[in-house]
């Protein structure tokens, strides 16, 4: 009897371990930085960067190629070169174009004006190549003008190799750029604006609904485009206004439709507080920190909470997915909470409270510090370094220009000052509202 115990014991103790080790040990959750992302918001009318988050990064422009292609239409028009009434005839090669597409077969026929309302609406693949080549003759040609007309507007990272923004690894841009083309043709086109900004359009019997969900919100959006590739991820450029003030933000690398759209439409609203905050009085300078405060643009590299741009593990593949409205990958994006840290960094130092200690040695003169602002974008940063500049030379001439890195803040400064030099200067800053730090030396 005690055997058939000790065995059925053993037989038991063996079944326990077997189990133990089969079951996998759970994974624990950990976010991965969104490589593909890149945001920038700005005032339309001033072009004002309110807010930049790897914005100066080559990124992928899928559908969103298709500004560029319709702004030279726009131009086209407006120049004599064709007309809304002109009747293009379809070739082979704007057939063969992959979906989204309009559909028509070579040698079929269609409008300009009809051809735009699906390039803008339905983002028809086939109907951006049929508009390149009735403006230039073939795709190539239009794709070398679209790369010029890049350059003279200033899109410095941008080249365009094809109309349509299907895939290839050449076509490149960045947030910027694309925020400078949005507000180029808003400028340049207002008359021809207003086709980014419809719901639906009927043609050949048909209703074809704008692939931009933003624009039935009530939320004073009107325009401009989406895209998606499996590279490029999910983007928008969105423009809106609220109040008589427009602001457009552009968002590339989303995870899914709506995490996208919600992301934008947080980067947006916060935009018009900024702006709706300024009417009343309240002085934000720099509105990069305003979003910083918000948890905007602080990244999975730091332990601080923050809209975090992420996937968890395994969301990779649904990238993959051919319909943008069918993915439920999720862009991690809950809001956190409000951090004075931003703050801190850029505030004045209060005044000391009196002391009976011995004062310290002075320190030598040449050894001061003007800090003028903290970001998380080294860009921003630096550019505004280099505005307060423009706008103070008198007070810090002969001053040096720093970018300090300091655990993820990049501090703007300026060095090589003696004690009387730099409290001057923010003297002088903090009467035209700017906010300075004075920084003594270590």
């Amino acid at each position: 009897m005690a055997l058939i115990l000790r065995r059925t014991l053993a037989v038991f103790s063996i079944l326990l371990t077997l189990s133990l080790t089969a079951a996998p040990a759970a994974t624990p959750v950990v976010a991965q930085e969104n490589l593909r992302y890149a945001a920038i918001v700005i005032d339309a009318e001033s072009g004002e960067v309110m807010f930049a988050r790897h914005a100066d990064a080559r990124r992928y422009p899928a559908s969103i190629t298709k500004v560029m292609t319709l702004y030279l239409v726009f131009e086209a028009l407006e120049q004599g070169k064709i007309k809304l009434d002109d009747v293009i005839r379809v070739s082979a090669h704007a057939a063969s174009q992959p979906p989204s597409k309009l559909g028509l077969a070579a040698g079929q026929t269609i409008t300009v004006q009809d051809a735009i309302h699906a390039t803008a609406i339905r983002s028809a693949n086939d109907m951006a190549v049929a508009l390149a080549e009735h403006v230039a003759g073939s795709e190539s040609r239009f794709t070398a003008m679209m790369t010029l007309k890049a350059e003279e507007l200033g899109m410095t990272q941008t080249r365009y190799v094809n109309a349509n923004g299907l895939p290839d690894s050449r076509q490149l841009t960045s947030a910027r750029d694309l925020a400078v083309l949005c507000r180029a043709l808003l400028r340049d086109f207002p008359q021809h604006y207003r086709y980014f900004g419809v719901n639906s359009w009927f043609y050949g019997g048909r209703e074809y609904r704008n692939t931009n969900g933003l624009l039935s919100t009530g939320q004073g959006y009107d325009g401009i485009k989406t895209g998606f590739t499996n590279a490029s991820g999910y983007n928008l450029a969105a423009s809106a206004v609220r109040d008589g003030r427009r602001i457009i933000t552009i968002v590339l690398g989303g995870r899914s439709t709506a995490s996208r759209n919600e992301h934008v439409a947080s980067l947006m609203s916060t935009g018009f507080e900024v702006a709706a905050r300024r009417r009343g009085g309240e002085r934000i300078e720099v509105a990069q920190t305003f979003f910083e405060q918000r948890g905007f643009g602080i990244g999975p590299e730091t332990t601080e909470g923050g809209v975090l741009y992420a996937a968890l593990p395994g969301d990779a593949a649904a990238g993959s997915r051919a319909d943008p409205e069918d993915s439920d990958v999720r862009l991690v994006s809950a809001p956190a909470p409000r951090t004075d840290r931003t703050g801190e960094l850029n505030r004045q130092p209060t005044a000391p409270a009196p002391s009976t200690r011995r004062s310290t040695p002075p320190v030598p003169a040449g050894l001061w510090s003007v800090q003028v602002g903290a970001f998380r974008d080294e860009t921003v940063a630096r550019d505004w370094l280099n505005e307060v500049d423009r706008r103070f030379r008198a007070q810090f001439r002969g001053a040096d220009r720093r970018v300090v890195n300091a655990s993820g803040w990049f501090r703007s400064r300026f060095t090589g000052m003696t004690e009387d030099a730099a409290r001057a200067a923010c003297a002088a800053l903090d009467a035209r509202n700017v906010t300075c730090q004075v920084v003594r030396p270590d």
